[in-house]
């Protein structure tokens, strides 16, 4: 594990911002950190980044125990929590050679090498007042980047980007992870992104971590579906069974049933449904995905 949190909690007066957190973030992996506007996610990312401190509880970073993290983890770590903060009047390589005198980097070419990691190679010499949004979240994080961090950590970094600004990111997030090796964690309100890119997710709600678990896990939970509503189910199930082959499979109440097997001829169903005097009043696919299981997981209530 590069990060672990052991009861990680942050309270101010009676109220738990953040309770008893336990997450667990995997060497080279990507964690998308999923919750409504004001779950947690940030308090938490923050904590982790030494710029909160917790009420109580562990954070185990690179396999060592902190209250609060330390210069010897900061060292490895590359953060941008909420937006980055340029001096606007200044070029982007200006911006990056203040961060790289600030932080004692000797090498000549580290500002080149994470300006070419980011894109933004062609745009060194221009002032940030004339960048756009997104190009300023990809400046931020070549700004995280700069001694080359095992660990990098994001809140948000998609906030407030055009559809192309947004896939700039995740493509450039994929790219860290795939050909650096860099560990992720990301925090996203945008669930069609995150199930896009991360390996894993962990969903807060309310300060609480109520899952964690793979996306390979999510996928198999919310497999497409047809699903057909009848008049009588308990008549249907025989015929599915028996008489078409059909045997994966779910009732859904006293009308519905869950159907898997994507490549069956739903005509052919319905017509033999019919044949034995059972109605049937809907046929539809349902394509299940993140913000569905976000969703059930969360009593109905979208991420924004």
């Amino acid at each position: 594990m590069v990060l672990e949190t052991c009861g990680l909690t942050k309270k101010y007066g009676v109220q738990f911002a953040v309770s008893d957190l336990n997450i667990h973030v995997k060497k080279g992996e990507i964690y998308g950190l999923l919750g409504r506007n004001g779950a947690g996610k940030t308090t938490t990312l923050r904590m982790i980044t030494g710029l909160l401190e917790p009420t109580s509880g562990e954070i185990i970073l690179f396999n060592k125990k902190f209250d609060v993290p330390t210069k010897e983890a900061f060292s490895r770590i590359g953060a941008l929590i909420e937006m980055p903060a340029f001096y606007e009047n200044l070029t982007a390589r200006e911006n990056l050679q203040i961060i790289a005198d600030l932080r004692g980097l000797q090498s000549k070419d580290a500002i080149e090498k994470v300006l070419a990691l980011v894109n933004l190679e062609g745009e060194k010499n221009k002032q940030i007042r004339k960048f756009s949004l997104g190009m300023k979240q990809r400046l931020g994080i070549a700004m995280a980047l700069m001694h080359e961090p095992e660990f990098i950590i994001l809140d948000e970094p998609t906030n407030g980007l055009d559809p192309v600004g947004i896939q700039q990111i995740r493509l450039l997030i994929k790219k860290m992870s795939a050909e650096k090796g860099i560990t992720v964690i990301i925090s996203s309100h945008i669930l069609s992104e995150i199930e896009q890119m991360a390996d894993t997710i962990g969903i807060i709600d309310k300060g609480v971590l109520i899952e964690e678990l793979s996306m390979d896990e999510v996928k198999r939970r919310n497999r497409h579906y047809v699903k057909m509503v009848v008049s009588n189910v308990q008549r249907a199930i025989p015929i599915l069974e028996k008489e078409l082959g059909v045997i994966d499979f779910e009732v859904i109440d006293e009308k519905g049933i869950k159907i898997y097997e994507l490549d069956r001829d739903f005509e052919v169903i319905n017509r033999q449904l019919n044949v034995a005097g059972i109605g049937v009043s809907e046929i539809s696919i349902y394509k299940g995905n993140l913000e569905e299981y976000f969703l059930k997981l969360t009593g109905g209530v979208t991420i924004g």
